[in-house]
């Protein structure tokens, strides 16, 4: 397993601490992130990617912004969650 895998494995972790459902989705192109949904509003999901070879390592939005370094999954899977969140009207 490469790098990247496990700093995801790590955020999965992370994620699914804080009640959101996370996993790694390994694609036939050989594309690896993780797949986010918040389980009370699925239509909030989001794609995590992460770039190892960079120097330093960080997770990625699906949009190509760089999010948080990978040394800190709790403080990115806090980002996502922010993201992820359920508004209530």
């Amino acid at each position: 397993m490469d790098d990247g895998f496990q700093h995801l494995e790590r955020l999965v972790d992370e994620l699914d601490a804080r009640g959101l459902l996370a996993r790694v989705v390994h694609t036939q192109s050989g594309r690896v992130f993780v797949r986010v949904i918040n389980p009370n509003a699925t239509s909030l999901a989001e794609n995590v990617t992460c770039r190892p070879q960079a120097t330093p390592a960080y997770y990625w939005w699906s949009w190509g912004e760089r999010m948080h370094q990978v040394d800190d999954p709790a403080g990115a899977a806090t980002k996502v969650a922010r993201v992820l969140a359920a508004v209530s009207q």
